[in-house]
């Protein structure tokens, strides 16, 4: 059923309730599911025509049966617990491939394929011998022991720093990913610059940082990136995104929770004690009661709901692309099937160096020469998401992600800009297909190409995304530093709670604010 049916636009049952939740995105639907299922009466309020925010599906494309996973794309945080405690009928498929990676080495296109019992193979023909392979297999040894320890925290009350390091019990590790740039680490640890990059993206994934950034907003996003579910997998949500938020809003539902979209939280007033949040709706303006309310938006929403100082700005840094094709492109390396290739993680222009030089353009107010991105495939492991004619036919879709491309880039002359990145995007891909990318795209009703691209400023529009950022601000660690509150959802106020991405251990598809939000309401 689509998110925009399992809610309705008429007026709250009640006029006071024990939780208000501002926000129907992931995050709102969680924490309604938990409080609702607890005996609570709960409200959720959602100013848009359905549920979802960004974990959404759509068809974006005029007259194609192709459901989309518009924004977000991958799920890895959201813990197997949640799914369980909530009774979801939500599946994730693991890919059968980790990554893969162009490079021209010796003018000869090769690459490497991290996956499918190949990756020891691939790295030998890229490197010459097996010592980066047994680099990469210490390093990752090395996060997946930190995440078999610290992924199950991320549902527990905030541990202090020191819990958190002795829970980790390795001081290596602990000076590699909560100490210093992760920079040190990977020049440390590998030669090859190919490999060095592989490694580098995932503290690059809506972070506009250096490798050496001293803030270490690196580190924290790459940590968030390998820690998912104990093993770092990034697995594809069955049926799409818009699956999961189906399944949450009907959970939240069925525990008795009432859902109102175009129903937009415009104040919240506050003794600590008793709340009240005044609702515009298609009916009016109206004010609904509340014992807490729980805010699922951004920190800056938040303090203007408040009446508050907002906190200072945040910045998105990425170029969102979909893409429907008739069928996958041929690859210049002749070694790997594409399907194969872009099974997982296809990385684009992401070389240690090439990365480097992307950040230093991107800094200096410049569209980056070559933009790094990277592309993944989600039809080839769920082919659901198409229409049984169009997957009898071989089309697939791609969801292309780029770094590197910050918000104040496309300050001016936005639709200009953002036409000139993603040209430049797509050149780089291109460079290591046997045909252009262009030649491979399906077309809608009216003859177009099926294919749209989102800037920072774009989902700042469309999403209220602080300045686009996909985290609605910087990661934080996921221990407890001054002011953090037990649960890491608190604000100023008793009653009000955080429980959106930007709460402590927000970010990504993960549910985890959100159950946050409601064991700190429950006081549990």
């Amino acid at each position: 059923m689509p998110a925009d049916e399992t809610a309705s636009p008429g007026t709250p049952a009640r006029s006071h309730y024990d939780a208000v939740i501002v926000g129907g995105g992931h995050n709102g639907l969680v924490a309604a599911a938990y409080l609702a299922r607890a005996g609570q009466s709960v409200l959720v309020l959602e100013r848009l025509p359905a549920t979802g925010g960004a974990a959404v599906s759509s068809r974006p494309f005029d007259g194609v049966d192709a459901r989309i996973s518009r924004y977000s794309y991958l799920v890895s945080l959201l813990p197997r617990k949640i799914v369980r405690e909530l009774g979801l009928d939500f599946a994730v498929r693991k890919r059968t491939v980790s990554s893969y990676t162009p490079a021209v080495r010796g003018g000869r296109h090769t690459g490497l394929l991290v996956g499918a019992d190949a990756t020891r193979d691939s790295f030998a023909a890229l490197t010459g011998d097996d010592r980066e392979y047994d680099a990469w297999q210490r390093f990752y040894g090395m996060t997946r022991r930190v995440a078999e320890r610290v992924f199950p925290t991320l549902t527990e009350p905030l541990p202090a720093r020191a819990a958190l390091r002795d829970r980790i019990d390795d001081a290596y590790a602990w000076r590699t990913l909560f100490e210093e740039p992760i920079g040190v680490t990977v020049e440390e640890t590998f030669a090859d610059d190919l490999v060095r990059g592989v490694v580098l993206t995932d503290g690059l994934i809506g972070t506009f940082a250096d490798a050496h950034d001293p803030s270490l907003v690196q580190n924290r996003c790459f940590l968030y990136h390998v820690i998912g579910n104990g093993t770092g997998d990034w697995d594809v949500p069955v049926g799409g995104m818009g699956a999961l938020t189906d399944a949450l809003a009907g959970a939240a539902r069925a525990a008795g929770a009432e859902i109102r979209v175009r129903h937009e939280a415009t104040r919240v007033e506050t003794d600590n004690t008793r709340a009240e949040v005044t609702v515009r709706s298609p009916g009016g303006e109206h004010v609904v009661g509340a014992r807490r309310v729980l805010v699922n938006a951004s920190p800056q929403a938040l303090a203007a709901l408040l009446g508050e100082e907002p906190p200072a700005p945040a910045e998105g840094a990425q170029l969102k692309v979909n893409m429907l094709l008739t069928r996958l492109p041929r690859l210049r390396d002749r070694s790997v099937d594409p399907r194969r290739a872009f099974a997982g993680t296809f990385h684009i222009a992401e070389g240690y160096g090439q990365l480097a030089t992307a950040y230093r353009d991107a800094a200096a107010g410049r569209l980056p020469a070559a933009p790094p991105s990277e592309i993944y495939c989600h039809s080839l492991t769920d082919p659901s998401i198409l229409a049984p004619g169009l997957a009898a036919r071989g089309y697939q879709t791609l969801t292309l992600f780029g770094l590197h491309a910050p918000a104040r880039l496309f300050a001016e002359d936005h639709d200009a800009r953002r036409a000139e990145l993603l040209d430049a995007t797509l050149a780089e891909l291109d460079a290591h297909l046997e045909e252009p990318i262009a030649g491979c795209l399906a077309l809608d009703a009216d003859g177009r190409p099926c294919i749209e691209a989102k800037t920072p400023l774009d989902l700042e529009r469309e999403l209220r995304l602080p300045g686009g950022h996909i985290f609605h601000r910087d990661l934080s660690f996921p221990h407890a530093t001054g002011g953090t509150g037990r649960w890491g959802v608190e604000t100023a106020h008793a009653n009000v709670l955080l429980c959106g991405a930007g709460a402590v251990r927000g970010g990504g598809v993960s549910g985890v604010p959100g159950h946050n939000a409601a064991m700190a309401a429950l006081g549990r």
